[in-house]
């Protein structure tokens, strides 16, 4: 048994070749749902859904987000509605006072579907309505992933980190805004200052996840401070961590990031962005995989490879190596 901590992309390029190196039936995988959020009404949540599209053999694998072929005839009506009815585009975030209305689930993070700022295609979007339905009906976030988990006729168990809302907002000097207004809406600016995941205070891993977390765990090369880190905010998480094999993938090469906002995301918040800072982002950590080409030295077992996951075969060796780290530490 294994379980694998996953947000952004880099750990399903991870898993994407990892089924010959760790069995798909004795596989969990917990997704971070920081970076939901409820788009015109209808809950979006990205990292859960890459894992979702990637097992159920749908991922657009060009952009790791959507189906692949889907057609987007609403997301692109929407535009044209707004652009006739000359309303503005981007991130329309909704009022202050409407963040804390209707479903839990969705606080702080509730966006109007005007000129929707996230590309949904069509049959992205009939998940996403499948799911707020069932939440609606009653359901917890596990019991609706569960359900369109069998839909998609997955062997791999998937997980939301908690069934309670914690959404990631960053600190600008514009002001706060959720992680998805600042990454998609704004291509990542303005600059970072703070990032705080607003309702991680209350927040409790469920049941299925703390026993999940009783596995030796994986964290894949994803950004420490937004792709795992309001896992780690999540009461339970991290002192599960710390009493369970862990071993983390580096998504840096030294100071080097392969893809995506972390570098910023890390000095943002303080830290140091390089492997450095990621190992110090993860002292309960037991091992690590880094980069052949990475010198950085560290005061736990490190194992080496090739880390670039640009296709199947790379998942499969870097896999390898987390399998070899895992032994070392298990």
């Amino acid at each position: 048994m294994v379980t694998f901590l996953a947000g952004g992309t880099g750990t399903p390029k991870l898993l994407a070749g990892a089924d010959d190196v760790f069995d798909l039936a004795a596989t969990t995988v917990v997704a971070n749902t920081g970076d939901d959020v409820e788009l015109g009404g209808h809950l979006v949540c990205p990292d859960l859904d890459t894992v979702l599209f990637l097992d159920g053999g749908e991922l657009d694998r060009e952009t790791w987000w959507g189906i692949a072929d889907d057609t987007a005839a609403t997301h692109d009506e929407l535009h044209r509605l707004a652009d006739a009815a000359a309303l503005e585009p981007g991130p329309r975030y909704l009022p202050a006072n409407r963040q804390t209305t209707g479903r839990d689930i969705a606080r702080w993070r509730r966006f109007s579907g005007v000129a929707e700022f996230m590309h949904i295609g069509d049959r992205d979007r009939a998940v996403h309505v499948t799911r707020t339905s069932l939440l609606d009906e009653g359901r917890t976030l596990t019991e609706a992933t569960r359900t369109l988990a069998d839909a998609f006729g997955l062997d791999r168990t998937l997980l939301p980190m908690s069934d309670d809302p914690v959404a990631t907002i960053v600190h600008t000097p514009q002001g706060q805004m959720h992680f998805q207004e600042w990454w998609v809406g704004r291509n990542g600016d303005p600059d970072v200052e703070d990032v705080e995941f607003r309702g991680s205070e209350a927040a409790t891993a469920t049941e299925a996840v703390r026993d999940a977390l009783d596995a030796p765990v994986v964290l894949g090369p994803s950004n420490p401070v937004t792709s795992l880190g309001p896992m780690l905010a999540v009461e339970g998480i991290r002192d599960a961590l710390e009493n369970t094999p862990v071993v983390a993938v580096s998504p840096f090469v030294e100071d080097e990031v392969f893809s995506g906002p972390a570098a910023d995301l890390m000095d943002g918040v303080g830290r140091e962005p390089s492997t450095a800072g990621m190992a110090e982002s993860y002292p309960f950590a037991d091992a690590f995989v880094l980069d052949t080409e990475d010198g950085t030295e560290l005061d736990r077992p490190v194992v080496r490879t090739d880390t670039t996951l640009d296709d199947e075969a790379d998942a499969d060796r870097v896999a390898r190596a987390v399998a070899d780290a895992l032994d070392e530490v298990a």
